[in-house]
């Protein structure tokens, strides 16, 4: 079994203050000559707790991802969080999974964790089941930008409401959605600006409908810009069907059923409705050249 420091949390979003818990997680594994880890869940517990749905930042693969490429973890656990899990009580947690399952020689929690059945377990618990195992364990604080606690639940409301360069900087990172490329109603073609199809999932956020610039990074590890719509495209459609297109700069190939990875950078402007197919092209085409003077300026890649 690996020696392993163990990251607790749910971690969705991957922001700044996971980054400060994962950080350290990598640091004490290379002290402790062990593997960095990160254990989490499959869905939220306040989902399955309350049985109403909560609305995410990220995908598990996502999740898992930003943890080993940001940071350095190498081993995600994505646990499910079923009943056994959700009534299991919390020194059981600590004892017979993280360190009898999973090896953890020292674990590092939010000051805000909570674990076990009822949440009865939390960090004050958490620090002391350690010192009795022989194991270490860290408390990692809050972490605050520009005064605001970097939290989930407000880089929610700016993903929302479409404010992803302020999201990026809470996040430590553009937003993202890693999916596999669909077929659309290959519309797009008929214009001549043919667009790559993202089906988003039901549980993640999406950001406020509308154009974005965005960077799209293709399976072969190359980047394009890209110009994203998020929504139901009125112009061409009467569907109330919210669809992720994007249409690629300087790219040609087929990418039908290859997963590709979409980071939102900048709102463009809302989604509208125009009077001809016309006039929805030649703002397409204005959005192309923002998106190439957004690459330019900015020399962001």
């Amino acid at each position: 079994m690996n020696r392993t420091v163990i990251a607790l949390g749910f971690f969705d979003g991957v922001h700044r203050g996971h980054g400060a818990l994962l950080e350290m997680t990598v640091r004490r594994a290379r002290e402790l000559d062990a593997v960095p880890a990160a254990f989490t869940f499959d869905r939220p517990p306040k989902e399955v707790v309350t049985g109403r749905p909560v609305g995410l930042i990220n995908t598990s693969e996502d999740r898992r991802d930003l943890m080993q490429r940001l940071y350095g973890i190498r081993q995600v656990i994505i646990a499910p969080f079923d009943n056994a899990m959700m009534t299991m009580p919390w020194q059981e947690f600590i004892d017979r999974l993280l360190v009898g399952t999973y090896g953890a020689v020292h674990l590092v929690a939010g000051h805000d964790y909570h674990f076990g059945h009822r949440n009865q377990g939390d960090p004050q618990k958490l620090q002391a089941r350690c010192r009795e195992l022989g194991i270490g364990c860290d408390i990692i604080p809050q972490v605050t930008l520009d005064g605001i606690t970097v939290s989930s639940t407000y880089i929610r409301t700016l993903v929302e409401s479409g404010q992803m360069e302020r999201a990026a900087e809470f996040l430590g990172h553009r937003h993202c959605l890693t999916r596999t490329v669909a077929h659309g109603c290959r519309f797009g073609r008929t214009i001549g600006i043919p667009t790559v199809n993202l089906t988003p999932p039901d549980h993640v956020l999406l950001p406020e409908r509308g154009v974005y610039v965005t960077r799209v990074f293709l399976p072969d590890g190359s980047s394009v810009p890209g110009v994203t719509n998020v929504g139901t495209r009125p112009t061409v459609s009467d569907s109330c069907t919210v669809s992720v297109e994007t249409f690629l700069l300087d790219f040609q190939g087929d990418l039908y059923g290859q997963r590709i990875r979409l980071e939102y950078c900048r709102r463009l402007r809302d989604e509208e409705k125009f009077g001809s197919l016309e006039q929805l092209r030649d703002m397409i085409r204005k959005n192309i050249e923002q998106t190439r003077a957004y690459f330019r300026e900015s020399c962001i890649e």
